[in-house]
């Protein structure tokens, strides 16, 4: 996942951290879009339109992703693999310095899609469409490792991976799991204090990984009805959710979305979120509700 993980928990069995390397292996060799033999690459390098069968893993996530899709109204498009690629944040990494910024795509007469199949566990593709889900896989390696180590009776612990973190039960002193949100650099507030009691959160910014072209910053969050890096002036946004892909995708689809589009579409399905943007703090109902 290209990011570094780490695990605290109370009485963790013999063997607990290859269960949760295994867990995130999984991951990373069905969801990879670095790893060329993983699952994804293999289905965005075969020919587009025909279906394919997929582990159970993945079939979760994509389903999720076009979930979210659709809740968002396009904000979140796990499809946006080509966009990212053309900018440098794929599998082929950056252009280097001189890079051009990549041309507009055409319009197209069709939809460009990701289909999924619940019933046959398959998936395809249209043409010109490549699969990427680096939006939300990775908040589901949380929950992945995190259900192992549920099922082997570790009741307690917070687990983290490159800043994805899921909280299950209290600390051996009996508090919760606090955790730090982390604020954009230079962000001129402090940032919140969460308890993750049974919860998970997940931090989209635009700090986090960017490109220079000509002297520009653009941010590794895409506006998928451009094809093009955000340019709304969202530092960051952060979602607490029972479950980390959840939190995790969300997250990333509020960040497209803006200030105001975001927090009114988490005030409207009761979620938990915080945007940072053009110098002010947003929080949704269901954050202020966590404050009382």
């Amino acid at each position: 996942m290209g990011t570094s993980w780490s695990l605290h928990a109370v009485t963790p069995p013999a063997g607990a951290a290859e269960g949760v390397q295994a867990a995130f292996d999984r991951v990373v060799a069905q969801m990879s879009q670095w790893e060329p033999e993983s699952a994804l690459a293999r289905f965005n390098r075969a020919p587009p339109g025909e279906w394919h069968e997929i582990p159970p893993e993945f079939a979760a996530v994509v389903a999720a992703a076009l979930d979210i899709a659709s809740g968002s109204d396009g904000a979140f498009d796990p499809g946006l693999g080509a966009a990212t690629e053309a900018w440098g944040f794929g599998s082929a990494g950056p252009a280097g310095p001189a890079a051009a910024i990549p041309k507009a795509e055409p319009a197209r007469e069709a939809p460009a899609r990701i289909e999924y199949d619940a019933a046959s566990r398959r998936i395809r593709r249209s043409e010109g469409v490549q699969l990427d889900l680096s939006g939300i896989a990775k908040g589901y390696g949380v929950d992945l490792a995190a259900d192992w180590l549920l099922a082997q009776g570790v009741r307690h612990f917070l687990l983290e991976v490159g800043g994805e973190l899921r909280g299950e039960g209290i600390r051996p002193d009996g508090q919760p799991w606090w955790v730090d949100v982390e604020v954009p650099p230079s962000w001129p507030g402090a940032g919140w204090r969460i308890a993750l009691h049974d919860l998970a959160i997940a931090t989209s910014g635009d700090y986090r990984r960017g490109l220079e072209i000509d002297g520009q910053h653009y941010s590794h969050s895409f506006d998928p009805r451009t094809g093009r890096p955000i340019t709304n002036g969202v530092r960051s946004v952060t979602v607490v959710h029972r479950n980390c892909m959840i939190a995790d995708g969300w997250a990333t689809a509020l960040t497209v979305l803006g200030a105001d589009a975001a927090i009114a579409l988490a005030d409207d399905k009761d979620m938990a979120a915080c945007v940072l943007a053009n110098g002010r703090e947003y929080i949704s109902r269901a954050w202020a509700a966590m404050l009382d």
